[in-house]
């Protein structure tokens, strides 16, 4: 069950990452919001898996899947330009997600 939550938990990372940005410096009240509740549930996620798994581990997998889905929300919606090498590299980074749960 922890590493379903880690999961969750990264996921809300590139949740609060992209409303951060949306908020225009908490300017823009909905994005704050999304923004808050999204870091809150978020940290509290990872935590809750850090009872359970090694601090080192869940950190990384969360700070990956964040990073990744925050890059391919932005190359996707955001204007971000999408080149073959950054889908390379975050291909790279899903990899390595996927090598700390296996050998985790």
């Amino acid at each position: 069950m922890a590493w379903v939550i880690l999961v969750l938990s990264g996921m809300l990372e590139a949740v609060w990452a992209t409303a951060l940005g949306k908020s225009q410096n908490f300017r823009r009240p909905l994005p704050t919001v999304i923004f808050a509740a999204g870091v809150i549930l978020s940290m509290a996620g990872l935590a809750w898996a850090m009872q359970s798994l090694p601090v080192g581990t869940a950190y990384a997998v969360w700070v990956g899947i964040g990073a990744v889905l925050t890059a391919a929300y932005a190359m996707a919606f955001g204007g971000e330009k999408a080149t073959a090498m950054k889908v390379l590299l975050l291909l790279g980074v899903v990899g390595c997600v996927i090598g700390l749960k296996l050998v985790g």
